[in-house]
């Protein structure tokens, strides 16, 4: 393949960058649990920090994905819908 025979690619995949909000909302979900059968003071921490690390989530996935292009084309062959030769009868 000759250096002049490649193209851009037409289908992208996105991969998100590390964020620390998932375990920030596991955190907040344990505290939330814990607050259950400790008391109200946990359950409200465990809710403020869950909130928190939601939000935080929400905002760079948005962040993330509002650049991206929409619109991608495919240059790979479409996969048939019947099989090419008849099944074997028995």
């Amino acid at each position: 393949m000759s250096p002049s025979s490649t193209s851009e690619p037409t289908e992208l995949i996105y991969v998100p960058s590390a964020s620390p909000a998932p375990v920030i909302v596991a955190a907040g979900i344990t505290l939330l649990a814990a607050g259950t059968f400790m008391g109200w003071f946990l359950y409200l921490v465990g809710a403020v920090v869950l909130y928190l690390g939601a939000s935080s989530w929400w905002r760079t996935a948005n962040d993330e994905i509002s650049p991206m292009r929409r619109e991608q084309t495919t240059d790979t062959a479409v996969i048939p819908a019947e099989p090419i030769r008849p099944a074997v009868r028995r």
